[in-house]
């Protein structure tokens, strides 16, 4: 009872607020829609019931106007249940699409707010796949909690509808064993009841391990289907090392994973499935063995006995609701343990900068970035980089060096803010921008042109000025593909990936610009005349470089080294660089 709080409470703090949101009044009239007809479906159940006694009663009787009226009965509310039942799945279908699309664009904007996707890998919390989260996880949830939700409901009034009439049938056909009747208030309801606490009981016993075995498989075909994508998107590379054989012999053992994982839920599921099936199969017949004696002892008219054995039949089956549902309350289960956690690592990730103890970011008095007692940390808490009092001046150009691992790049990450780990203050000017690239750029796939204006629209420039761009960074080739759609990380060699970085920066002309080896794929003249072209071209852009070659000391103004520190402080630190003459 404790896990069920638990997992209702959880499942509350994820549905709820989608009744509580902009959409919630399409939402909540669709859900009374949905509810509405299901309490309607329940009382032509009820109906039914009742004709099963007059329809069997004039077969008995050989009464042949009442078994035809009673045909005309039984079609027009049979028609009423599928014009029901048809708009039912309707709505529910409608409510499911509106809901999901609301969850969606919810967890995307958490998600994707202010590197919270980049922090979350950081930190390696239980979000492992967001994409499985964001896709099937969210579609079973809203699916899963509708369908679970409705038929609980369901359960419920046909359990209230149907114990009155069984409760009733109970008394006018009492219970006979070796030719006694035995008048027992309500013996049929309690009979339904033990009989579903018993298969209750056996069912959660046995499938239990379903719970964790479904929250595994999911975590399984994920990994599984993320690492197919990393080996398409690393092709080239894999092919150049020949590694094919090492790749499918990585992708099988994950494969490996899924199948021996589902083999469990075969076995587990072989089991309960065994278990219900004789369930089912047995409430067919117990309600007659209870009722029979009072038939052949004539308490009871055929109709009589058919309209007990259709109560009993709807109690139990409310009753049983658990046993029936099972499988699909297991897979449930797993769905809301997935999402709870991926709430709990945004939710981390997003208070992870304001915790205290942490870098802090503030807006600086002059043209100046200013680093103040800024110690940057691994995750773990293991210092990497201390640097007291450093200025990145505006108009200065500024060369970063220091021995590869020494926390340049990461450096280059708390300045832009996603990096959190560490003290110290880093104050940038309000109204600057800043633009960061690194030493493989990212295209989004789609058109050469929303690909070079990412992430800006396309549409934000002019199609002359883009393909001015192109052509200044040495790729002329390109200038006549703008509405090209393409996968660019992928068609483009790395040299000409970081040429189209630089076209990026041209358009958006930042007022500083991080380059994190950004022109390392390119020959060392190449390198030369597009600084060069930055410099002609973005004259207001302070430009701020990491690299290793000799050759880019000359083209910067100012250098500063990290160097190894000699304390347990920190294993480099950040002097105050030196301007060249």
């Amino acid at each position: 009872m404790q896990n069920l709080g638990k997992t209702l409470a959880i499942v509350w703090r994820l549905a709820a607020p989608y009744f509580r949101s902009e959409d919630k009044w399409p939402g909540r009239i669709l859900l009374a829609s949905v509810i509405a007809i299901e309490l309607a479906l329940v009382s032509l159940d009820v109906l039914f019931n009742q004709w099963y006694a007059r329809f069997y009663n004039a077969l008995q009787e050989r009464n042949w106007d009442t078994f035809v009226s009673e045909l005309t009965y039984f079609a027009v509310i049979a028609a009423i249940f599928i014009v029901l039942a048809v708009y039912q799945l309707y709505l529910n279908q409608w409510l499911q699409i509106r809901w999901r699309a609301w969850m969606t664009r919810r967890y995307l904007g958490e998600w994707l707010n202010d590197a919270n996707h980049y922090r979350m890998q950081l930190l390696g919390d239980a979000a492992d796949n967001p994409d499985q989260r964001l896709t099937d996880d969210i579609k079973m949830f809203v699916e899963q909690t509708l369908n679970i939700s409705i038929g609980l409901l369901s359960s419920i009034v046909t359990l209230f509808s149907f114990f009155v009439i069984l409760w009733g049938l109970s008394a006018a056909a009492p219970l006979h064993l070796f030719g006694q009747a035995y008048n027992i208030p309500g013996y049929l309801v309690w009979g339904a009841l033990v009989y579903a606490v018993i298969g209750t009981v056996l069912t959660h016993l046995i499938g239990r391990p379903l719970i964790r075995l479904d929250f595994m498989q999911q975590r399984y075909e994920a990994d599984f289907r993320f690492n197919l994508v990393r080996a398409r998107e690393n092709a080239e590379q894999i092919a150049l090392l020949h590694g094919e054989s090492a790749e499918r012999n990585q992708l099988l053992r994950r494969f490996t994973l899924v199948v021996d994982n589902w083999i469990a839920i075969m076995i587990r599921t072989k089991k309960v499935t065994a278990l219900t099936a004789s369930y089912s199969q047995a409430a067919k017949v117990f309600p007659f063995i209870l009722v029979a004696p009072a038939y052949f002892a004539d308490k009871i008219q055929l109709g009589g006995m058919m309209q007990t054995a259709s109560a009993f039949g709807s109690v139990q089956g409310a009753l049983s609701f658990f046993v029936t549902a099972y499988r699909s309350l297991a897979e449930w289960r797993a769905v809301v343990s997935r999402l709870d956690g991926f709430e709990a690592s945004i939710a981390h990730a997003t208070a992870l900068p304001h915790e205290p103890g942490r870098i802090v970011h503030a807006s600086a008095g002059d043209a100046a970035i200013a680093l103040d007692d800024l110690l940057l940390q691994l995750p773990n808490g293991k210092p990497m980089v201390t640097a007291e009092a450093l200025r990145l001046r505006s108009g200065e150009t500024t060369l970063i060096k220091g021995p590869s691992g020494s926390g340049k790049s990461t450096l280059f990450r708390a300045i832009g803010g996603i990096w959190p780990f560490g003290t110290g203050t880093i104050r940038i000017p309000a109204t600057a921008r800043l633009m960061f690239l690194p030493q493989r750029p990212y295209f989004p796939v789609g058109s050469l042109k929303a690909a070079i204006a990412y992430p800006a629209e396309s549409d934000t420039f002019d199609g002359d000025a883009v393909r001015a761009a192109i052509q200044i960074v040495g790729l002329p080739a390109l200038a006549d593909h703008l509405d090209e759609e393409a996968h660019w990380n992928t068609r483009l060699s790395l040299g000409e990936q970081q040429r189209l970085g630089l076209a990026r920066a041209l358009l958006a002309k930042p007022d500083y610009l991080f380059l994190d080896e950004a022109t390392a794929s390119l020959d060392e003249a190449a390198e030369a005349k597009l600084y060069s072209m930055l410099a002609e071209k973005l004259p207001s852009t302070t430009i701020v470089s990491i690299g290793h070659r000799g050759t880019l000391d000359t083209l910067h103004a100012r250098e500063i080294t990290l160097t190894p520190s000699g304390t347990t402080a920190a294993a480099y630190t950040i002097e105050g660089g030196r301007s060249r003459a």
